[in-house]
């Protein structure tokens, strides 16, 4: 096996999927086949197999592909399924994902059926385009359907009961059998004649095959080029036919097309009633809105007259008159009032600046003293202060206690011994006198270890002489 590519299980797997979806055939296929193993599973999918003399095949429908299944199917069904056949790589088998599922004798029909819509669609006659709206108030319809069926029956209950008013005219026709497609054609182009509001065409329930006119071409075609406004009312809720497609409007029953034709007589009177209660407020309303308006242009229209005029303003030059003298009589009772009141006014007013003034005088007075006071009393004590620090300050008391103080002779301190010189002359003061004396050599005390502080009188070490 040198040099040979070797394949995964799963390789090989999605290679054999792959070949099935290019299939063209398999990707859309119908297969014929007796049910047996079927299983409804919880989730709402069912598994299956098909099978007939020669072979078996797996096969599944998902539960969002039931809808469209119209039995129950069970064991032993002769079914005809259609879907894709494809692999399933984790096990590597394949099997059959049905779409949809019909009995065996429909299922041929259902081919038909959905051949024939494909191609009617393609051809645009589903389009939403063409269809013709319903008239909403029609009093001519027309029902093509059988004459002993119940589908005319009901629609003549409904349309009675709805509106008496509305003519039902109905072509009998044959819905089902030999020669029904073509009485339905023929009814259809009867009735579009007539130039009726809208036709009704339909029939009651039954199966694939009793419903079968209604999947024709010719009907299609028919009601396609209807220029009245069809209605397609076949069998049950559940049963479509390729006429619903093509019609401008589908009715579930036969019943509910005549609800959806005719219109309800009782509520058309209700409505016209509420119509009418509506236009009578309306009306009302507008007319005495416009009432008013009269009222008030008459009004505007007197009040803007050259009589008006002239009375408003003589009543407007009378009431300024009157406010006049009233205003010039208080403004001179008030002036007189003040004048009377002026000197008692005056005197008052004096005293009480006098009274102020006097106790203005008196407070600053005491507290000028109080003050005074207080200034006095800090100022000793400031000086007492002062005298006490001075007397601390003073040299004579140092010299009582045996210290002196040497200066040169210019009076000039000595502090240091860098200051003097052997032969200079010096002044020592001490308590009671000076005493002058001469250097005669000086020596240098070690000021880390010992000697006078920085400031204070130096001490004579070498042998002086006095004068």
């Amino acid at each position: 096996m040198t040099g040979r590519h070797i394949y995964s299980v799963g390789e090989i797997n999605r290679y054999i999927r792959n070949m099935f979806a290019g299939d063209g055939i398999l990707s859309a296929i119908f297969i014929r086949g007796e049910v047996s193993n079927c299983k409804y599973h919880s989730s709402g999918h069912i598994y299956f197999s098909l099978k007939d003399a020669k072979g078996a095949m797996s096969c599944v429908m998902f539960a969002g592909d039931r809808r469209g299944l119209p039995f129950r199917m069970k064991d032993g069904d002769k079914v005809v399924v259609g879907g894709r056949v494809d692999v399933y790589e984790r096990d590597g088998r394949y099997q059959l994902y049905a779409k949809e599922i019909r009995l065996e004798g429909e299922g041929i029909l259902y081919e038909r059926f959905m051949k024939m819509k494909n191609e009617l669609g393609e051809l645009g006659m589903f389009d939403v385009s063409y269809k013709k709206p319903i008239p909403k108030y029609a009093m001519n319809i027309g029902v093509v359907t059988a004459p002993t069926g119940a589908a005319i029956r009901d629609i003549q209950n409904i349309s009675h009961r709805r509106n008496p008013y509305v003519q039902v005219i109905l072509y009998p026709a044959l819905v089902q059998g030999e020669g029904a497609k073509d009485s339905i054609v023929e009814g259809i182009r009867v009735l579009d004649s007539l130039g009726l509001d809208c036709i009704i065409v339909g029939r009651g329930g039954g199966s694939l095959e009793d419903l079968w006119a209604f999947n024709e071409r010719e009907v299609a075609e028919a009601i396609f080029a209807c220029e009245t406004p069809v209605i397609s009312a076949v069998g049950h809720e559940t049963d479509v036919t390729i006429a619903d497609y093509v019609a401008d409007l589908r009715a579930p029953t036969p019943s509910a097309a005549a609800e959806l034709a005719v219109f309800d007589l009782g509520e058309f009177r209700k409505k016209l009633d509420r119509y009418a209660d509506s236009l009578e407020r309306l009306t009302s309303g507008r007319i005495r809105q416009d009432l008013r308006r009269a009222e008030w242009y008459e009004a505007r229209l007197k009040a803007s007259s050259p009589g008006a005029r002239l009375n408003n303003e003589k009543f407007r030059q009378a009431q300024l008159t009157d406010r006049f003298d009233r205003a010039i009589r208080v403004k001179l009772q008030a002036a007189s009032g003040r004048a009377e009141r002026y000197p008692e006014l005056l005197q008052r007013a004096m005293d009480e600046k006098i009274r102020g003034a006097k106790a203005r005088r008196d407070d600053l007075g005491e507290r000028l003293e109080r003050g005074a006071k207080g200034a006095l009393a800090r100022d000793e004590k400031r000086a007492d202060l002062y005298l006490a620090r001075l007397d601390s300050l003073n040299p004579v008391k140092q010299l009582t206690r045996g210290f002196s103080f040497v200066t040169e002779e210019d009076g000039h301190a000595l502090t240091r011994v860098a200051q003097a010189k052997p032969g200079d002359r010096i002044r020592i003061y001490v308590t009671d006198g000076v005493i002058r004396s001469e250097v005669t050599g000086t020596e240098r005390v070690n000021s880390e270890k010992q000697g006078p502080e920085e400031g204070a009188p130096a001490k004579n070490t070498e042998n002086t002489h006095g004068e």
